[in-house]
């Protein structure tokens, strides 16, 4: 477990790399705009894993940055999972101490939860009453000079049952977006 400098329990852990990650994003051009791209990334993320909700998730000091975003409605101008999500104007930016992902990033790898409400760590996150997620399922995008850039992950309302498979799927996933993000670096790839 991580605590801070007072010795009170951090639920979202440390990050270290978070300026190294930002100026690499940045020299990228990325993690700060939509990108239709990694739109059409996180959507076939989720046909591959029938998950109703995906990302491509960006993370600084601050914040996450939805750069690709799928959900049922088809739509990408927010999370819009559940009512709560409607009304309360989430987007594609979320709180740094919101959801899973940063312990993704500060894990270095991926991260399968199939309840939430199984660990008490992460049951009390925001996203679980604010929002409503109850399975969760994240792997570290991590580019070719060994920066973690982010993140893609999956999200239901429902307990999901990923199992080894779907952790298989999530980790190629990642590794194939890591690529995306090599050959648009290299120009061979348009933005």
């Amino acid at each position: 477990m991580t605590y801070d400098r007072i010795g009170q329990l951090l639920l979202t852990p440390v990050d270290p790399e978070a300026p190294a990650r930002v100026r690499r994003l940045h020299q990228l051009g990325i993690g700060d705009r939509a990108v239709p791209a990694f739109d059409t990334f996180a959507d076939r993320l989720a046909e591959v894993t029938g998950a109703p909700y995906s990302m491509v998730n960006f993370i600084d000091e601050n914040r996450q940055f939805f750069a690709g975003l799928h959900t049922p409605a088809g739509t990408h101008s927010g999370t819009d999972l559940g009512t709560v999500a409607a009304t309360s104007r989430i987007g594609r930016f979320l709180a740094r101490d919101h959801g899973y992902c940063p312990h993704v990033v500060a894990r270095r790898k991926a991260l399968v939860l199939e309840d939430v409400c199984d660990y008490p760590r992460f049951a009390g996150n925001p996203v679980v009453d604010e929002i409503g997620i109850r399975s969760y399922m994240g792997a570290p995008v991590i580019d070719r000079t060994d920066i973690l850039l982010g993140t893609v992950c999956v999200v239901d309302t429902e307990p999901r049952q990923w199992g080894r498979a779907g952790l298989e799927t999530i980790k190629a996933m990642a590794a194939e977006l890591a690529e995306l993000i090599r050959r648009r670096e290299d120009g061979s790839v348009h933005p």
